[in-house]
């Protein structure tokens, strides 16, 4: 039996349910487009900064603005004294510090078992000899008392500034991290204090003179008056860095971060903070 054609409006109507269909099937495609999670644009990196209180603000003020030109956002955490952003650092409460030197950090490495790499300098602060009594270290009597900070690597650096004023003299091979227990030569018979650093610079005025670290000094009201003997400059030691947690070192933000503050608009304001105490260490 011959099959009979189909009726042209049967063929139409497969037709338009087979369009329907389609168009149904390409709406639905649509909507769950619309409704499936979209990518998040993708947003500046923020990350955590340690520095010390007083005129490094006004720095990173500066560096902050720069960061932000690079896509980077940076929250500054203030800390009164040196021992707590390491800490922080280790903890992961923070991101990266910038406030101490090598034999600095080096010792905190050695003591506190941190695991943590300079990235890039910043400044140097040539610590320096201040009185308000004297001034010449000439002038410094027979057992004149005279104030050291009592954190190792600073109380070194600070009695190599004595030693080069020919005041003491160090035991033969004596590291950067020598004490008192290493004077060799006390001709003046010098009594020496050992003071925590933010406390050695208030204390100028109860001592005949103290080494004071440049930043304690501006924040204790000293001024380049008061300096009767400096470290030298060349080949210093104690040049500041930025910090970060060993591991991160290589992460592109770091590099980001190092570019915020080593350039010529930082460079300007770091000297107009500290007008001259201070000297760009790159």
């Amino acid at each position: 039996m011959t099959e009979l054609p189909k009726a042209p409006y049967l063929l139409s109507r497969s037709i338009t349910r087979r369009m329907g269909l389609a168009a149904l099937f390409a709406s639905a495609v649509t909507l769950a487009g619309l409704a499936w999670p979209q990518p998040a644009v993708a947003e500046a990196k923020v990350i955590k900064v340690g520095i010390i209180s007083g005129e490094d603000e006004d720095v990173w003020r500066v560096v902050t603005q720069e960061a932000d030109k690079r896509g980077l956002k940076i929250e500054t955490v203030v800390f009164n004294d040196y021992t707590q952003p390491n800490e922080a650092l280790e903890r992961g409460e923070i991101d990266a510090n910038a406030f101490q030197h090598k034999p600095y950090l080096d010792n905190q490495i050695a003591t506190q078992g941190y695991h943590i790499v300079p990235v890039g300098y910043t400044g140097v602060w040539p610590i320096g000899l201040y009185s308000k009594k004297y001034t010449k270290v000439t002038d410094l009597p027979v057992g004149a008392v005279i104030g050291v900070p009592n954190d190792p690597s600073n109380e070194g650096r600070a009695l190599r500034v004595l030693q080069n004023e020919g005041l003491i003299k160090l035991k033969d091979g004596t590291g950067i991290l020598a004490t008192t227990t290493d004077i060799a030569e006390n001709t003046k018979n010098l009594e020496i204090k050992e003071l925590d650093a933010g406390i050695v610079g208030r204390s100028v005025d109860d001592l005949d003179a103290a080494v004071v670290n440049t930043d304690w000094a501006l924040k204790s009201g000293l001024t380049p008056e008061n300096r009767i003997a400096q470290e030298p400059i060349a080949d210093n030691p104690y040049r500041n860095f930025i910090a970060v947690k060993a591991g991160n070192e290589n992460e592109p933000w770091v590099k980001t971060l190092v570019e915020s503050y080593q350039n010529d608009t930082v460079k300007a304001e770091f000297e107009r903070v500290y007008n001259g105490t201070g000297l760009s260490a790159y």
